[in-house]
Protein backbone atom coordinates (compact mmCIF):
# COMPACT_ATOMS: atom_id res chain seq x y z
CA UNK A 1 0.00 0.00 0.00
CA UNK A 2 1.18 3.43 -1.08
CA UNK A 3 -1.05 5.37 1.48
CA UNK A 4 -4.22 5.40 2.61
CA UNK A 5 -6.63 8.10 1.32
CA UNK A 6 -7.05 10.09 4.54
CA UNK A 7 -3.27 10.27 4.53
CA UNK A 8 -4.21 12.61 1.41
CA UNK A 9 -5.98 15.33 3.65
CA UNK A 10 -2.90 16.21 5.14
CA UNK A 11 -1.13 16.79 1.93
CA UNK A 12 -4.64 18.23 0.12
CA UNK A 13 -6.71 20.16 2.94
CA UNK A 14 -9.74 20.27 0.38
CA UNK A 15 -11.52 17.72 -0.49
CA UNK A 16 -15.02 16.10 -0.83
CA UNK A 17 -16.35 12.57 -0.33
CA UNK A 18 -15.42 10.19 2.29
CA UNK A 19 -11.53 11.68 2.58
CA UNK A 20 -11.08 10.54 5.85
CA UNK A 21 -11.52 7.22 5.43
CA UNK A 22 -9.30 4.01 5.86
CA UNK A 23 -9.22 3.55 1.93
CA UNK A 24 -6.06 1.75 0.75
CA UNK A 25 -4.62 3.39 -2.24
CA UNK A 26 -2.13 0.92 -3.92
CA UNK A 27 -1.48 2.97 -7.28
CA UNK A 28 -1.02 6.38 -8.86
CA UNK A 29 -2.43 6.30 -12.21
CA UNK A 30 -2.52 9.09 -14.76
CA UNK A 31 -3.82 6.76 -17.85
CA UNK A 32 -7.61 6.23 -17.53
CA UNK A 33 -7.68 3.53 -19.34
CA UNK A 34 -5.77 1.01 -17.31
CA UNK A 35 -7.29 -1.61 -14.78
CA UNK A 36 -7.15 1.05 -12.17
CA UNK A 37 -7.84 -1.05 -8.52
CA UNK A 38 -7.22 0.37 -5.59
CA UNK A 39 -5.83 3.68 -7.75
CA UNK A 40 -5.90 7.45 -7.15
CA UNK A 41 -6.24 9.03 -10.75
CA UNK A 42 -4.31 11.83 -11.40
CA UNK A 43 -5.74 14.09 -14.49
CA UNK A 44 -2.65 15.44 -16.25
CA UNK A 45 -3.43 18.91 -18.02
CA UNK A 46 -1.48 19.19 -21.46
CA UNK A 47 -1.43 21.13 -24.23
CA UNK A 48 -3.68 19.44 -26.37
CA UNK A 49 -5.53 17.26 -23.95
CA UNK A 50 -7.09 17.38 -20.33
CA UNK A 51 -7.84 13.94 -18.51
CA UNK A 52 -10.54 15.04 -16.30
CA UNK A 53 -12.45 14.38 -19.34
CA UNK A 54 -12.03 10.77 -18.59
CA UNK A 55 -12.29 10.31 -14.81
CA UNK A 56 -15.74 8.60 -15.18
CA UNK A 57 -12.80 6.26 -17.34
CA UNK A 58 -11.25 5.83 -14.70
CA UNK A 59 -13.39 5.41 -11.98
CA UNK A 60 -15.79 2.53 -14.04
CA UNK A 61 -11.96 1.11 -14.25
CA UNK A 62 -11.44 0.80 -10.15
CA UNK A 63 -10.34 4.08 -9.16
CA UNK A 64 -11.45 4.87 -6.07
CA UNK A 65 -9.98 8.70 -5.63
CA UNK A 66 -9.10 10.92 -7.71
CA UNK A 67 -7.24 14.73 -7.87
CA UNK A 68 -9.23 17.65 -8.93
CA UNK A 69 -8.06 20.70 -10.49
CA UNK A 70 -9.85 24.03 -8.58
CA UNK A 71 -10.85 25.48 -11.93
CA UNK A 72 -12.72 22.54 -13.23
CA UNK A 73 -16.12 22.01 -12.26
CA UNK A 74 -17.14 18.52 -11.05
CA UNK A 75 -19.23 16.27 -12.98
CA UNK A 76 -22.39 15.41 -12.02
CA UNK A 77 -21.81 11.95 -12.31
CA UNK A 78 -19.43 11.51 -9.72
CA UNK A 79 -20.36 9.96 -6.48
CA UNK A 80 -20.83 12.25 -3.18
CA UNK A 81 -18.75 9.72 -1.63
CA UNK A 82 -16.01 9.76 -3.97
CA UNK A 83 -12.85 11.38 -2.62
CA UNK A 84 -11.39 13.94 -4.79
CA UNK A 85 -8.78 16.30 -3.86
CA UNK A 86 -8.98 19.51 -4.90
CA UNK A 87 -5.25 21.19 -6.28
CA UNK A 88 -4.06 24.12 -7.99
CA UNK A 89 -2.14 21.91 -10.67
CA UNK A 90 -2.87 18.13 -10.10
CA UNK A 91 0.81 17.45 -12.12
CA UNK A 92 2.50 19.62 -9.21
CA UNK A 93 0.30 17.71 -6.66
CA UNK A 94 1.42 14.47 -7.93
CA UNK A 95 5.08 15.31 -7.11
CA UNK A 96 3.90 16.59 -3.66
CA UNK A 97 2.22 12.83 -3.14
CA UNK A 98 5.25 11.30 -4.31
CA UNK A 99 7.71 13.46 -2.22
CA UNK A 100 5.40 12.60 0.65
CA UNK A 101 5.79 8.58 -0.36
CA UNK A 102 9.32 9.03 -0.78
CA UNK A 103 10.08 10.36 2.81
CA UNK A 104 7.78 7.14 3.81
CA UNK A 105 9.98 4.77 2.46
CA UNK A 106 13.00 6.78 3.11
CA UNK A 107 15.37 5.16 0.75
CA UNK A 108 18.65 6.55 0.05
CA UNK A 109 18.24 8.46 -3.17
CA UNK A 110 20.89 8.10 -6.46
CA UNK A 111 20.11 11.23 -8.95
CA UNK A 112 21.31 10.48 -12.27
CA UNK A 113 21.89 13.30 -15.32
CA UNK A 114 24.01 14.02 -17.90
CA UNK A 115 23.52 14.49 -21.63
CA UNK A 116 24.41 10.70 -22.80
CA UNK A 117 24.85 7.81 -20.99
CA UNK A 118 22.26 8.35 -17.74
CA UNK A 119 20.11 5.10 -18.82
CA UNK A 120 23.85 2.80 -19.11
CA UNK A 121 24.41 4.98 -15.47
CA UNK A 122 21.56 3.62 -14.19
CA UNK A 123 21.70 0.43 -15.31
CA UNK A 124 25.06 0.09 -13.49
CA UNK A 125 23.96 1.81 -10.99
CA UNK A 126 21.09 -0.56 -10.27
CA UNK A 127 23.37 -3.73 -10.80
CA UNK A 128 25.97 -2.70 -8.42
CA UNK A 129 24.28 -1.28 -5.25
CA UNK A 130 21.26 -4.58 -5.65
CA UNK A 131 24.68 -6.55 -4.35
CA UNK A 132 24.05 -5.45 -1.16
CA UNK A 133 20.93 -3.36 -1.24
CA UNK A 134 17.15 -3.25 -1.86
CA UNK A 135 17.20 -1.46 -5.41
CA UNK A 136 14.76 0.40 -7.25
CA UNK A 137 15.40 2.19 -10.79
CA UNK A 138 13.56 4.74 -13.19
CA UNK A 139 12.02 1.80 -15.61
CA UNK A 140 12.64 2.80 -19.46
CA UNK A 141 12.82 6.62 -19.86
CA UNK A 142 10.28 7.77 -17.13
CA UNK A 143 12.52 10.31 -16.00
CA UNK A 144 10.55 14.02 -16.72
CA UNK A 145 8.37 15.66 -14.78
CA UNK A 146 5.84 12.72 -14.98
CA UNK A 147 7.46 9.91 -15.23
CA UNK A 148 9.63 10.09 -12.04
CA UNK A 149 7.20 10.75 -9.84
CA UNK A 150 5.15 7.83 -10.86
CA UNK A 151 8.75 5.55 -11.01
CA UNK A 152 8.37 6.59 -7.05
CA UNK A 153 5.19 5.67 -7.12
CA UNK A 154 6.16 2.50 -8.29
CA UNK A 155 9.14 1.77 -5.44
CA UNK A 156 8.49 -1.36 -3.06
CA UNK A 157 8.04 -0.20 0.81
CA UNK A 158 11.05 -1.61 1.68
CA UNK A 159 13.12 -0.25 -0.65
CA UNK A 160 16.77 0.41 0.38
CA UNK A 161 18.17 2.27 -2.38
CA UNK A 162 16.46 4.38 -4.90
CA UNK A 163 18.27 5.16 -8.04
CA UNK A 164 16.65 7.67 -9.89
CA UNK A 165 17.23 9.41 -14.12
CA UNK A 166 16.53 12.63 -14.13
CA UNK A 167 16.12 13.52 -17.97
CA UNK A 168 15.35 17.45 -19.43
CA UNK A 169 14.62 19.80 -22.57
CA UNK A 170 14.56 22.89 -20.64
CA UNK A 171 16.34 24.94 -18.37
CA UNK A 172 15.06 24.60 -14.66
CA UNK A 173 13.59 20.85 -15.10
CA UNK A 174 16.35 19.39 -13.37
CA UNK A 175 15.85 21.73 -10.77
CA UNK A 176 12.48 20.67 -9.95
CA UNK A 177 13.09 17.00 -10.04
CA UNK A 178 16.22 17.45 -7.99
CA UNK A 179 14.17 19.34 -5.55
CA UNK A 180 11.19 16.37 -5.28
CA UNK A 181 14.32 13.59 -4.92
CA UNK A 182 16.48 15.56 -2.70
CA UNK A 183 19.22 13.01 -3.81
CA UNK A 184 21.90 11.38 -1.25
CA UNK A 185 24.36 11.11 -4.04
CA UNK A 186 23.98 13.12 -7.64
CA UNK A 187 25.76 12.36 -10.67
CA UNK A 188 26.31 13.95 -14.15
CA UNK A 189 27.67 11.71 -16.62
CA UNK A 190 28.53 14.29 -18.94
CA UNK A 191 27.76 17.40 -20.85
CA UNK A 192 27.20 17.19 -24.57
CA UNK A 193 24.93 18.56 -27.01
CA UNK A 194 21.54 17.17 -26.56
CA UNK A 195 18.96 19.87 -26.30
CA UNK A 196 21.77 22.57 -27.61
CA UNK A 197 18.39 23.86 -29.68
CA UNK A 198 16.42 24.90 -26.24
CA UNK A 199 19.89 25.96 -24.16
CA UNK A 200 21.96 27.78 -26.52
CA UNK A 201 25.35 26.06 -26.04
CA UNK A 202 26.56 23.75 -24.33
CA UNK A 203 27.90 25.76 -21.33
CA UNK A 204 23.88 26.18 -20.99
CA UNK A 205 23.85 22.56 -20.82
CA UNK A 206 26.46 22.33 -18.16
CA UNK A 207 24.43 25.22 -15.84
CA UNK A 208 21.26 22.96 -16.67
CA UNK A 209 22.64 20.19 -15.71
CA UNK A 210 24.29 20.94 -12.65
CA UNK A 211 20.51 21.98 -11.19
CA UNK A 212 20.94 18.75 -10.27
CA UNK A 213 22.72 20.06 -6.95
CA UNK A 214 19.47 22.44 -5.85
CA UNK A 215 17.87 19.51 -4.22
CA UNK A 216 21.40 17.61 -2.93
CA UNK A 217 21.26 16.88 0.92
CA UNK A 218 23.81 19.06 2.60
CA UNK A 219 26.34 16.16 3.26
CA UNK A 220 25.57 14.91 -0.45
CA UNK A 221 28.12 13.96 -2.81
CA UNK A 222 28.49 15.22 -6.53
CA UNK A 223 30.10 12.96 -8.74
CA UNK A 224 30.73 13.93 -12.34
CA UNK A 225 32.97 13.89 -15.54
CA UNK A 226 36.36 15.26 -14.01
CA UNK A 227 37.39 15.53 -17.83
CA UNK A 228 35.14 18.30 -18.62
CA UNK A 229 36.38 21.82 -18.37
CA UNK A 230 32.69 23.10 -18.39
CA UNK A 231 32.71 20.85 -15.20
CA UNK A 232 36.24 21.76 -14.14
CA UNK A 233 35.19 24.35 -11.34
CA UNK A 234 33.64 21.17 -8.87
CA UNK A 235 36.55 19.84 -8.62
CA UNK A 236 37.76 22.74 -5.52
CA UNK A 237 34.47 21.14 -3.64
CA UNK A 238 35.72 18.50 -1.61
CA UNK A 239 32.55 16.61 -0.95
CA UNK A 240 32.42 16.39 -5.15
CA UNK A 241 34.32 13.81 -6.81
CA UNK A 242 36.14 13.90 -10.30
CA UNK A 243 36.38 10.80 -12.46
CA UNK A 244 37.94 10.61 -15.92
CA UNK A 245 41.59 9.89 -17.12
CA UNK A 246 43.54 13.05 -16.18
CA UNK A 247 45.40 13.08 -13.17
CA UNK A 248 43.28 16.02 -11.61
CA UNK A 249 40.62 13.81 -10.82
CA UNK A 250 39.76 12.08 -7.40
CA UNK A 251 38.64 8.99 -9.48
CA UNK A 252 41.36 7.99 -12.00
CA UNK A 253 40.95 5.47 -14.58
CA UNK A 254 44.25 3.50 -15.38
CA UNK A 255 45.73 0.65 -17.64
CA UNK A 256 42.43 0.88 -19.61
CA UNK A 257 42.14 -1.75 -22.28
CA UNK A 258 39.01 -2.14 -25.07
CA UNK A 259 37.68 -5.14 -26.22
CA UNK A 260 35.15 -6.48 -28.74
CA UNK A 261 32.75 -7.57 -26.10
CA UNK A 262 34.34 -5.92 -23.06
CA UNK A 263 36.20 -3.43 -21.15
CA UNK A 264 39.28 -3.83 -18.82
CA UNK A 265 40.71 -1.00 -16.19
CA UNK A 266 41.86 0.04 -13.02
CA UNK A 267 41.33 2.37 -10.27
CA UNK A 268 42.85 3.33 -7.15
CA UNK A 269 45.21 0.03 -7.95
CA UNK A 270 42.07 -2.48 -8.08
CA UNK A 271 41.69 -4.44 -11.48
CA UNK A 272 38.43 -4.32 -13.08
CA UNK A 273 36.20 -6.26 -16.11
CA UNK A 274 33.06 -4.77 -17.24
CA UNK A 275 31.08 -6.25 -20.24
CA UNK A 276 30.90 -3.41 -22.13
CA UNK A 277 32.51 -1.94 -25.08
CA UNK A 278 33.78 0.94 -25.37
CA UNK A 279 35.60 4.60 -23.28
CA UNK A 280 32.68 6.51 -22.50
CA UNK A 281 31.40 3.14 -20.83
CA UNK A 282 34.25 2.88 -18.54
CA UNK A 283 33.87 6.30 -17.46
CA UNK A 284 30.10 5.54 -16.54
CA UNK A 285 31.00 2.72 -14.69
CA UNK A 286 33.87 5.09 -12.99
CA UNK A 287 30.98 7.15 -11.48
CA UNK A 288 28.91 3.91 -10.15
CA UNK A 289 32.66 2.74 -8.68
CA UNK A 290 32.86 5.75 -7.07
CA UNK A 291 29.43 5.89 -5.64
CA UNK A 292 29.42 2.28 -4.70
CA UNK A 293 32.85 2.50 -2.55
CA UNK A 294 31.49 5.84 -1.03
CA UNK A 295 28.09 3.60 0.29
CA UNK A 296 30.34 0.75 1.60
CA UNK A 297 30.35 -2.00 -1.42
CA UNK A 298 33.43 -4.10 -1.05
CA UNK A 299 35.46 -4.35 -4.28
CA UNK A 300 34.30 -7.61 -5.00
CA UNK A 301 30.57 -6.74 -4.27
CA UNK A 302 31.31 -3.38 -7.21
CA UNK A 303 33.00 -6.12 -9.64
CA UNK A 304 30.11 -8.53 -9.09
CA UNK A 305 27.43 -6.20 -9.96
CA UNK A 306 29.34 -4.53 -12.86
CA UNK A 307 29.24 -8.52 -14.26
CA UNK A 308 25.24 -8.96 -13.77
CA UNK A 309 24.64 -5.40 -15.78
CA UNK A 310 21.05 -5.60 -18.31
CA UNK A 311 21.33 -2.55 -20.18
CA UNK A 312 17.63 -1.32 -21.18
CA UNK A 313 17.08 -2.36 -24.67
CA UNK A 314 18.36 -0.52 -28.21
CA UNK A 315 21.61 0.54 -26.14
CA UNK A 316 24.31 -1.42 -28.64
CA UNK A 317 22.11 -4.56 -28.44
CA UNK A 318 23.78 -7.16 -30.18
CA UNK A 319 21.64 -9.13 -32.47
CA UNK A 320 22.59 -12.45 -34.77
CA UNK A 321 22.10 -10.67 -38.68
CA UNK A 322 21.15 -12.68 -41.61
CA UNK A 323 24.51 -14.47 -43.10
CA UNK A 324 26.30 -14.91 -39.84
CA UNK A 325 26.56 -10.89 -40.10
CA UNK A 326 26.06 -8.61 -36.50
CA UNK A 327 23.71 -5.88 -35.80
CA UNK A 328 24.16 -3.85 -33.44
CA UNK A 329 20.94 -1.80 -32.43
CA UNK A 330 21.88 1.63 -30.51
CA UNK A 331 18.62 3.55 -31.88
CA UNK A 332 17.32 4.48 -28.52
CA UNK A 333 18.75 7.51 -28.81
CA UNK A 334 21.52 9.46 -30.14
CA UNK A 335 23.76 12.79 -30.08
CA UNK A 336 26.64 13.72 -31.66
CA UNK A 337 29.16 12.83 -28.58
CA UNK A 338 26.99 9.21 -28.52
CA UNK A 339 27.53 8.98 -31.97
CA UNK A 340 30.89 9.79 -32.43
CA UNK A 341 31.47 7.60 -28.85
CA UNK A 342 30.00 4.18 -30.60
CA UNK A 343 31.45 4.60 -34.00
CA UNK A 344 34.92 4.52 -31.97
CA UNK A 345 33.87 1.47 -30.57
CA UNK A 346 32.76 0.02 -33.81
CA UNK A 347 36.16 1.30 -35.82
CA UNK A 348 37.70 -1.26 -32.43
CA UNK A 349 36.05 -4.52 -32.95
CA UNK A 350 37.74 -7.25 -34.35
CA UNK A 351 35.35 -10.03 -34.57
CA UNK A 352 33.97 -8.67 -37.99
CA UNK A 353 36.13 -7.09 -40.89
CA UNK A 354 33.31 -5.27 -42.73
CA UNK A 355 31.93 -2.22 -40.91
CA UNK A 356 28.81 -0.52 -41.98
CA UNK A 357 27.23 2.05 -40.38
CA UNK A 358 23.67 3.29 -40.82
CA UNK A 359 23.11 7.06 -39.12
CA UNK A 360 19.78 9.16 -38.76
CA UNK A 361 19.33 12.19 -37.47
CA UNK A 362 19.80 13.71 -34.01
CA UNK A 363 17.28 16.08 -33.05
CA UNK A 364 16.99 18.87 -31.15
CA UNK A 365 20.31 20.49 -32.54
CA UNK A 366 18.72 23.77 -33.84
CA UNK A 367 20.69 26.28 -35.57
CA UNK A 368 24.09 23.80 -34.85
CA UNK A 369 22.25 20.91 -36.66
CA UNK A 370 24.55 20.79 -40.04
CA UNK A 371 27.66 21.58 -38.48
CA UNK A 372 26.76 19.00 -35.74
CA UNK A 373 25.86 16.51 -38.44
CA UNK A 374 29.16 17.13 -39.77
CA UNK A 375 31.50 16.78 -37.11
CA UNK A 376 30.20 13.41 -36.87
CA UNK A 377 32.20 12.46 -40.02
CA UNK A 378 35.83 13.61 -37.66
CA UNK A 379 35.63 9.92 -36.34
CA UNK A 380 34.66 8.04 -39.39
CA UNK A 381 37.86 6.59 -41.55
CA UNK A 382 38.98 3.83 -43.60
CA UNK A 383 38.12 1.34 -40.41
CA UNK A 384 34.91 1.92 -41.88
CA UNK A 385 33.10 -0.05 -44.79
CA UNK A 386 30.24 2.54 -45.92
CA UNK A 387 27.84 4.76 -44.30
CA UNK A 388 24.33 4.99 -44.87
CA UNK A 389 22.41 8.08 -43.57
CA UNK A 390 18.56 9.05 -43.30
CA UNK A 391 16.95 12.09 -42.26
CA UNK A 392 16.87 15.99 -43.15
CA UNK A 393 20.11 16.73 -41.36
CA UNK A 394 22.34 13.37 -41.24
CA UNK A 395 22.67 13.78 -45.07
CA UNK A 396 25.52 16.18 -43.82
CA UNK A 397 27.45 13.50 -42.49
CA UNK A 398 27.12 11.36 -45.92
CA UNK A 399 28.43 14.44 -47.42
CA UNK A 400 31.28 15.53 -45.28
CA UNK A 401 32.53 11.77 -45.52
CA UNK A 402 32.37 12.03 -49.12
CA UNK A 403 34.11 14.82 -49.14
CA UNK A 404 37.13 13.13 -47.32
CA UNK A 405 37.92 11.46 -50.91
CA UNK A 406 38.35 7.94 -49.03
CA UNK A 407 37.79 4.48 -49.64
CA UNK A 408 34.07 4.28 -48.22
CA UNK A 409 30.76 4.27 -49.40
CA UNK A 410 28.25 6.81 -48.45
CA UNK A 411 25.17 7.26 -49.63
CA UNK A 412 21.62 8.91 -47.83
CA UNK A 413 18.55 7.86 -47.90
CA UNK A 414 14.85 9.19 -47.98
CA UNK A 415 13.26 6.02 -48.01
CA UNK A 416 13.63 3.74 -45.38
CA UNK A 417 12.85 0.44 -47.41
CA UNK A 418 15.25 1.09 -49.72
CA UNK A 419 18.06 1.68 -47.07
CA UNK A 420 17.41 -1.31 -45.55
CA UNK A 421 17.23 -3.34 -49.18
CA UNK A 422 20.77 -1.87 -49.62
CA UNK A 423 22.04 -2.86 -45.83
CA UNK A 424 20.49 -6.66 -46.49
CA UNK A 425 23.00 -6.84 -49.59
CA UNK A 426 25.68 -6.37 -47.62
CA UNK A 427 25.14 -8.97 -45.34
CA UNK A 428 27.12 -11.42 -44.43
CA UNK A 429 29.97 -13.18 -41.67
CA UNK A 430 32.48 -10.74 -41.39
CA UNK A 431 29.60 -7.86 -41.54
CA UNK A 432 29.04 -5.37 -39.00
CA UNK A 433 26.57 -3.14 -38.96
CA UNK A 434 25.77 0.39 -36.72
CA UNK A 435 22.02 1.67 -35.98
CA UNK A 436 22.10 4.92 -34.40
CA UNK A 437 19.44 7.76 -34.13
CA UNK A 438 17.46 10.13 -32.49
CA UNK A 439 14.25 8.24 -31.11
CA UNK A 440 11.86 9.89 -32.78
CA UNK A 441 13.39 8.87 -36.21
CA UNK A 442 12.32 5.27 -35.24
CA UNK A 443 15.71 3.71 -37.38
CA UNK A 444 14.75 0.65 -35.38
CA UNK A 445 12.40 -0.28 -38.19
CA UNK A 446 14.55 -1.39 -40.30
CA UNK A 447 16.30 -3.92 -37.84
CA UNK A 448 13.95 -6.79 -38.11
CA UNK A 449 14.07 -7.60 -41.66
CA UNK A 450 17.74 -7.99 -41.46
CA UNK A 451 17.77 -10.62 -38.31
CA UNK A 452 18.37 -13.69 -38.69
CA UNK A 453 15.09 -15.79 -37.90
Amino acid sequence: MLFAVKELCELFPEHKGVAMDSIPLRQVMTDSRKEMKQSVFVPIVGENFDAHEFLKQAIENGAVAALWQKDREVPRFVPTDFPLFFVNDTTEAMQKMAGFYLDKVSPQVIGITGSNGKTTTKDLTAAVLSTKFRTHKTDGNFNNHIGLPLTIFAMPEDTEVAVLEMGMSQAGEIEVLSRLARPDYALITNIGESHIEYLGSREGIAKAKLEIKAGLKGDGALIFDGDEPLLAEELKNPNHWGCGMNDHNRTQIKGLELKDLQSSFVIDGVHYELPLAGKHNVKNASYVITLARLMGLSSELIQQGLGQIQVTGMRFERLAGKGGSLIINDAYNASPTSMKAVIEVIKGMKEKKNKILVLGDVYELGSHAKAMHRSVAEVIDEDIAAVYTFGEDAVEISKAVAEKKLNIKSEHFTDKTSLQQVVEKDLDKDTVVLVKASRGVKLETIIDPLVEK
